[in-house]
């Protein structure tokens, strides 16, 4: 699936427009999984919800194995849910709860692939890949009967009987306890490589992007600002928003709490100078007003996503004082490739 300068305006009171998702690209492939990071109301969920085409483009396109998604009838949108699916953070609220967990995996196996005979038996498969054994234990019981753990199962055992080839998971793990998280993710993580899926992880916590993701895309205020492997961007973050992230995660090894020093070799605190939210800035970096190393030139152009390696941007000005290591000695913190 590949996203193309994909954006989403909703228009609110007096003529108002907020800007949810700007101008954001990527790819996603098979096998593989790309996080996209961000605090609550930064965007992430809307653009998963626009590949989902539970959301109108405002502009921008998305292509399928290389075509154009265009869905406007129902069929089509059928055709193309068998292909996408979408698992919910909430998996207690996305279940239906005055049906068996049977209902809600028959149902997406008839409506995607026709009333086979065999449904049973793919009930039963579907319920041994999420690891709810024995299968008819669970069958027969109702939402409210089973654990946070177990109802999320269900979810990613809906979404497998469609047979998809993409999966769109959104905060799959942030409402189940601590203790069985690393769990949910192993398990993701065996459905991935086993159906060879195309995955979107969407997350808050970049420590389970590091571990979990092979591509991580931060997101702020509906922009990308960082992207780039997950180790690399975990490990040595470029923007004062990543960096801001990496700090918050609950990580013994993080990085980003440390003293840094900065491009005059002299001592300076890392991200947490960097102030708690306030409202974006209308021009500008949208994160300049939380910047500790913002300047004229933040407030008043947003900069693009500047090359750092092949395969690392970041949208910056200040690159070169926020990660000097990364972009030593180079004015404004932009080094091309070829560099």
């Amino acid at each position: 699936m590949e996203a193309i300068a994909v954006s989403k305006d909703f228009k609110i009171g007096r003529g108002q427009i907020v800007h949810a998702v700007r101008d954001v690209s990527f790819n996603l492939y098979r096998g593989a999984v790309v996080a996209l990071v961000g605090e609550s109301g930064s965007g992430k969920s809307t653009a998963a919800r626009l590949l989902a085409g539970q959301e109108r483009l405002t502009s921008g396109t998305i292509k399928l194995d290389g075509k154009p998604v265009e869905v406007r009838r129902h069929d089509d949108f059928r055709r193309y849910k068998s292909q996408v699916q979408y698992v919910f953070q909430d998996p207690f609220s996305s279940l239906n709860p005055v049906h068996t967990v049977r209902y809600h995996l028959e149902r997406p196996l008839k409506l995607h692939h026709g009333k086979g005979a065999n449904t049973d038996t793919e009930v039963a498969t579907l319920m041994e890949q999420v690891r709810l054994t024995p299968a008819n234990h669970f069958l027969v019981k109702y939402p409210h009967e089973l654990s946070g753990g177990q109802r999320q199962r269900v979810s990613f055992a809906r979404a497998l009987a469609a047979r998809p080839t993409v999966l769109l998971a959104d905060e799959p793990v942030s409402m189940l306890d601590v203790s069985i998280r690393l769990e949910m993710l192993a398990l993701l993580d065996d459905l991935r490589q086993r159906f060879s899926l195309a995955m979107l992880y969407i997350t808050h916590d970049i420590a389970s992007a590091r571990y979990f993701a092979d591509e991580v895309l931060v997101m702020y205020a509906g922009e990308i600002v960082e992207r780039g492997p997950a180790e690399e961007v975990t490990q040595q973050p470029a923007h004062p928003y990543t960096q801001l992230l990496v700090a918050s995660a609950p990580d013994p090894d993080n990085l980003g709490s440390t003293l840094r020093r900065g491009a005059n070799g002299t001592r300076r605190q890392g991200p947490q100078q960097i102030r708690a939210p306030e409202q974006v800035a209308t021009a500008g970096c949208p994160f300049s007003p939380r910047c500790p190393l913002a300047e004229d030139r933040c407030r008043q152009e947003d900069p693009a996503l500047l090359p750092i390696t092949a395969t690392r941007g970041a949208a910056c000005w200040r690159l070169d004082a926020a990660a000097p290591e990364l972009v030593p000695g180079l004015p404004g913190g932009v080094r091309t490739t070829e560099n």
